[in-house]
């Protein structure tokens, strides 16, 4: 009896990591000399990726997403899709994504020549699309992207958010992992509110202008940045992060509101007045944007630093109406189409006229908002539709101009009243 116990114990295999029985675990793994337990083995691999900092996994990502990274051309394709002209900052946009892939995969070539990266600066007044712009390139991306807004930050220790919280939307974006956020791209908007507030810096700190322009150098650069994963002054007890910013990509966007008077001013130009020079009668003056250079960002309030790290700049072309008419109703998400389907969705088919269209734009280009006016305008007209009609069972609805006027009218006096 004690013989034939002894034979039915020993024959038990075991775990050689936490010594349980084959029938005390899920599963063993035979070795050449021993066995490991799949509870060990999940351990195992946690440890190990720990340790590794998960950096294999991230380079054999970057280069699987590379394999599939489609060419600038189909990347401003893509864009096109979504965003109507713009060609020279889709152009900028596309090349720069694309060549930032390849700035990730050569990190490992062993090669001794050393891709630096090429932040980007876009200058356009408001409602251009610099925002759509990033918006829309983020839905192609393989690798981590986040949008910032500029006017938020001051420097450490003044009401606002730190400079570094900019990271901590990366690396939330990225799941918290650094190697990850290492490898991704930030858009940081209204880039023109951080400008130099007076060229004598003694009357006042500028601790939401120049000084947050400082703090934003290392940054663009490449530094180890230490990061609160949590947001800085809420959790001052928590463990910071660190994070390379080498090869994070950087495309800052501004509307820069008056620069205009300075490319006027370097171009010898008068934007008012009949004493033009012979060289302003060959400049576009409803375009001063497409001249612009880094010396006009300098003059607006930019330090020479931080124009020297964002080395491409390009511009948004201001919107005509033939280019507002297209916003209208062309892209994938159009204004119209939006609507149309909120309709679509209590069964309820919308149709607009085509004088309606040429009423909407015609009051965009009056109110210089651009295409972010447009939505405001079918807003207003839209507003009581959307309120009646979902009630009314209808199957379908026609907007028409005579209904889009008396709702633009009824607006304004309200307006007017309430003033």
């Amino acid at each position: 009896m004690e013989d034939k116990k002894k034979s039915k114990n020993s024959g038990k295999l075991k775990c050689s990591f936490c010594g349980r029985s084959e029938n005390e675990v899920g599963f063993l793994i035979t070795g050449m000399n021993g066995y490991i337990c799949n509870n060990c083995a999940e351990q195992a691999y946690e440890i190990t990726t720990e340790a590794l900092g998960k950096k294999g996994q991230s380079i054999q990502q970057t280069k699987a997403s590379l394999g599939e990274l489609p060419k600038p051309v189909e990347i401003k394709e893509f864009l096109d899709q979504y965003v109507i002209g713009q060609e020279d900052a889709k152009r900028f946009l596309s090349v720069s994504v694309y060549n930032h892939y390849k700035r990730l995969l050569q990190q490992d070539s062993g090669d001794d020549v050393e891709i630096e990266k090429s932040n980007i600066i876009m200058v356009g007044s408001t409602g251009t699309g610099k925002t759509l712009l990033a918006r829309t390139i983020a839905k192609l991306l393989k690798v981590p992207f986040t949008i910032v807004d500029a006017t938020v930050l001051t420097e450490a220790g003044y009401v606002g958010e730190d400079i570094e919280s900019i990271l901590t939307r990366l690396l939330q974006v990225a799941d918290y992992d650094v190697n990850q956020a290492e490898q991704g791209i930030v858009f940081i908007d209204e880039i023109d509110k951080i400008a130099r507030k007076s060229d004598n810096p003694s009357i006042t700190r500028d601790v939401s202008g120049e000084g947050v322009q400082q703090g934003l150098l290392k940054l663009l650069e490449g530094a180890v940045v230490n990061v609160p994963p949590q947001g800085g002054r809420k959790h001052p007890e928590q463990r910071m992060i660190a994070v390379n910013t080498k090869n994070i990509l950087f495309i800052c966007g501004g509307a820069f509101d008056g620069i205009e008077k300075k490319i006027a001013q370097r171009l010898n130009t008068r934007v008012v007045g009949y004493n033009a020079s012979l060289k302003s009668s060959k400049v576009d003056k409803d375009n001063l944007l497409q001249y612009i250079s880094p010396q006009d960002l300098k003059s607006f309030g930019l330090i020479p630093e931080i124009i020297g790290r964002l080395p491409v700049l390009t511009y948004l072309e201001p919107l005509n109406r033939g280019a507002l008419r297209a916003i209208l109703t062309d892209p994938k998400n159009s204004i119209i189409k939006q609507y149309i389907k909120l309709f679509d969705m209590d069964g309820i088919k919308l149709t607009f006229q085509e004088s309606v269209y040429e009423y909407i734009v015609d009051k965009a280009v009056e109110f210089k908002l651009g295409a972010r006016g447009l939505r405001s305008i079918v807003e207003t007209i839209m507003m009581d539709v959307m309120f009646e009609i979902p009630s009314q069972k209808k199957k379908k609805y026609e907007v028409t101009l005579e209904y889009a006027e008396k709702q633009m009218n009824k607006a304004n006096l309200e307006r007017l009243k309430s003033a």
